[in-house]
């Protein structure tokens, strides 16, 4: 490392905020190509990360750069509406054509949060009801609206009295008692939950929507069973309330459909959806049909920079990319892929607790081999040593004990099996440095 780039790492604590800063593991980079990262010190990275979930046609993919340089030459900002330009106009046309049932209209922002607020926005004007009903684990965001509905860590909403909104247990299959159906399990428990909530906090004729992540991300990477999923949106229509799905993570194939709701094949009345939007440009959307869409009035909701006409351009490459290269198709093969050599890995490792995985967003919870209890200072340790032989993974989890493996959506066979490799020794490290005997 440079002698600047030494002097701004030292000083970086000093300059950007800590809640920003402290993140893990600021691995100072100079490049990123495909599913690796150059770091400053020489070395190849392979990135099982995507920035968490965000570059999932692969780092700089040629064809996204290009339309980055191309729209850079024609426009830099919209604002849309003031001007209107055709990258928004096309990048709007060619969703409706990928999107589930009848959500064909945008309101584009540029990140995931903003997509929440829309959400969240767009319920409570259509339903003039003023709750939101969310569920326990689920993270929307940080900024306030979307702070009400998230859950995943009580540090995030300290201080703050977000309100407006009631929480409800997520899908916990793995919490089924011996002896019965965990699908049914969870169904049950969710009915129990609603009728609960409606005969002592909220009547339904309060709540203009459940707000749901179709796959509980940054809170553990928990895959529900389809029938739960079904069963929300029933609720939803036997109450009269909007479902809206928050898809930020699970989004532009990574679950191994477009979205996770053909997944599931559940449809929701309103989406979030950001981050592999546009591979790492700045872009969101709140999508809803046009009927809904249009009972939102002039002024009732707008923004500056949503709909960058750079990142609309980047948008329509990224739709092309994951056409032309099948990659819904290889985000099944390979995520399976994936899948199976963790479960082989999970059987040689006690510190592995379980393995949950739907497509190419697949979680591993790190645990005490001897009380089966999350493991956080040893999910930390071997997400280091794992680093240093050359594989970057993120964490997750209310306990921070999940591990996240969240590839682009480009990742092969081979540098499954490079990555899996790296993992796996980097547990073998941490399990004799602690004297663990699988």
């Amino acid at each position: 490392m440079g002698n600047d780039w030494s002097h701004l790492v030292d000083n970086m604590s000093n300059r950007l905020a800590p809640s920003m800063a402290k993140d893990h593991p600021n691995l100072p980079v100079v490049k990123e190509e495909g599913c690796y990262y150059f770091g400053v010190d020489g070395k190849k990275y392979l990135d099982f990360t995507s920035g968490i979930a965000t570059t999932n046609v692969g780092h700089r993919h040629p064809k996204v750069v290009e339309a980055i340089k191309q729209g850079a030459d024609e426009l830099g900002h919209g604002p849309s509406g003031v001007i209107i330009y055709e990258s928004i106009l096309k990048l709007a046309d060619r969703l409706a054509e990928v999107m589930p049932g009848n959500l064909d209209c945008f309101f584009f922002g540029n990140s995931g949060a903003e997509a929440i607020e829309g959400a969240i926005k767009l319920a409570k004007h259509v339903t003039q009801r003023p709750y939101i009903v969310s569920f326990i684990g689920g993270f929307h965001g940080r900024s306030m609206g979307a702070l009400s509905v998230t859950s995943s860590k009580s540090k995030y909403r300290k201080f703050l009295q977000p309100s407006g909104s009631y929480q409800v247990p997520y899908a916990q299959a793995d919490d089924c008692p011996a002896g019965l159906d965990p699908e049914r399990y969870v169904v049950d428990q969710l009915e129990k939950d609603f009728e609960r909530l409606f005969a002592h906090q909220v009547t339904p004729d309060e709540v203009a929507a459940v707000l749901v992540e179709p796959v509980l991300g940054e809170g553990g990477y928990i895959v529900p069973p389809k029938a739960w999923l079904q069963k929300v949106r029933e609720l939803c229509d036997q109450h009269g309330l909007l479902l809206i799905f928050d898809e930020v993570q699970t989004g532009f194939g990574r679950t191994g459909e477009w979205f996770a709701s053909q997944t599931f094949d559940v449809t929701p009345d309103i989406m979030a959806i950001a981050k592999g939007i546009a591979n790492g440009m700045p872009l969101s959307a709140t999508v809803a049909s046009n009927e809904l869409m249009k009972q939102w009035p002039l002024g009732s909701h707008a923004t500056t920079f949503g709909g960058n006409p750079i990142a609309c351009s980047a948008a329509n490459a990224v739709l092309d990319v994951i056409e032309e290269e099948n990659l819904l198709e290889n985000t099944r093969n390979v995520g399976s892929y994936a899948a199976e050599k963790l479960n082989e890995i999970k059987a040689r490792h006690s510190v592995i607790g379980r393995v949950r995985a739907v497509g190419l967003m697949i979680g591993i919870e790190i645990i005490d081999p001897q009380t089966g209890s999350p493991n956080s200072e040893g999910l930390f340790r071997v997400l280091d040593t794992a680093l240093e032989n050359g594989v970057l993974f993120y964490f997750g989890g209310n306990q921070t004990e999940i591990i996240r493996m969240i590839p682009p959506l480009t990742v092969t066979k081979e540098q499954i099996d490079e990555g899996l490799r790296m993992f796996d020794e980097a547990l073998t490290a941490y399990e004799k440095e602690v004297g663990v005997h699988n």
